[in-house]
């Protein structure tokens, strides 16, 4: 079987050794022939069979920094977009694949997936949603198999998506929102899943598979 590269992409913005790290370790415990890249380079994509996507801090400082890598976009279209490889957004990685966030401002996003990003109704609640929380399974379609079981979250603002087929699990925090997200070869999850323990890397795992 030929060997597959996971490719995490570095653009200044996300929790990229921790996500590397986990990666690694399911490849090492399932055996799959694989390797792990870190790396800002848009000529890496071509060779990669899967990409990572990580992101923390503001929706309008990632996408800028995806932005102000020449041809990073351009690589990142034809790779999801085009050829229909396998795509992981994580956190605000998730995030971007919407339309637009109005996460201080009104910012476009790579609009793979329809819908927007909008904050989370804070009456009574503590922001950021910050801790373990679960997750319930509203479409079993997906190829990742999430289990129904608590996962870690950090974040503000939900993605509030147009097509409910897009949306494989919600997480209630004040309102249900969708936890995990999917079309076709792209997958987004709000939740972290290399800080998720055993259930984290199982997702991580599937992903890896396909």
């Amino acid at each position: 079987m030929k060997k597959k590269i996971i490719t995490i992409l570095d653009y200044g913005s996300g929790n990229i050794l921790s996500a590397k790290q986990s990666i690694i370790k399911v490849i090492e415990n399932n055996n799959i022939n694989a390797e792990v890249l870190i790396s800002h380079k848009p000529q890496e994509i071509k060779k990669s069979s899967h990409i990572v996507l990580p992101g923390q801090g503001a929706f309008e400082t990632c996408i800028t920094g995806l932005k102000n890598i020449s041809g990073m976009l351009e690589e990142l279209t034809l790779f999801v977009i085009e050829e229909k490889k396998p795509f992981f957004g994580i956190c605000v990685g998730m995030q971007l694949l919407a339309d637009n966030s109005l996460e201080k401002g009104n910012h476009k996003g790579l609009g793979w997936i329809k819908g927007t990003i909008r904050k989370l109704p804070s009456e009574h609640l503590k922001m950021p949603h910050m801790g373990w929380n679960s997750i319930k399974l509203v479409n079993k379609s997906s190829k990742i198999n999430p289990k129904e079981t608590d996962y870690y979250f950090v974040h503000s603002y939900y993605f509030d998506c147009k097509n409910k087929e897009n949306i494989i699990a919600e997480t209630k925090y004040g309102i249900n929102f969708p936890s995990i997200v999917n079309k076709e070869n792209i997958y987004g999850l709000q939740f972290h899943p290399e800080k998720s323990a055993d259930q984290g890397l199982d997702i991580i795992e599937s992903f890896l598979k396909l």
